[in-house]
């Protein structure tokens, strides 16, 4: 019985798929870093946006439930993060 309320409980807040699309932006943006493709104001910039979006995911994990409303909150911030990302490491701007 412990088993089952300890996993709906995982299940009601579970954020796994923004989870892991936040690990892959992160690592995104550390390779733009690492190959020049990025500018410090730009990493900057993108790395601000992911901090915002795990402030979203902790504030919407704090009464116990994730909304669907939140998971779209938080699937469209990250869908704009990665509109960003892609921008600013396709842009003619590089490191020195």
């Amino acid at each position: 019985m412990f088993t089952a309320v300890s996993a709906q409980d995982f299940s009601s807040t579970a954020t796994v798929r923004a989870s892991k699309r936040q690990v892959n932006q992160q690592a995104r943006i550390a390779h733009g870093t690492a190959t020049g493709q990025l500018t410090r104001a730009e990493r900057k910039a993108l790395k601000a946006e992911q901090r915002h979006i795990r402030r979203v995911k902790r504030r919407a994990k704090a009464d116990g439930v994730v909304t669907g409303e939140e998971k779209l909150r938080i699937n469209r911030k990250q869908r704009r993060a990665n509109r960003h990302i892609h921008r600013q490491k396709n842009d003619a701007q590089t490191r020195y």
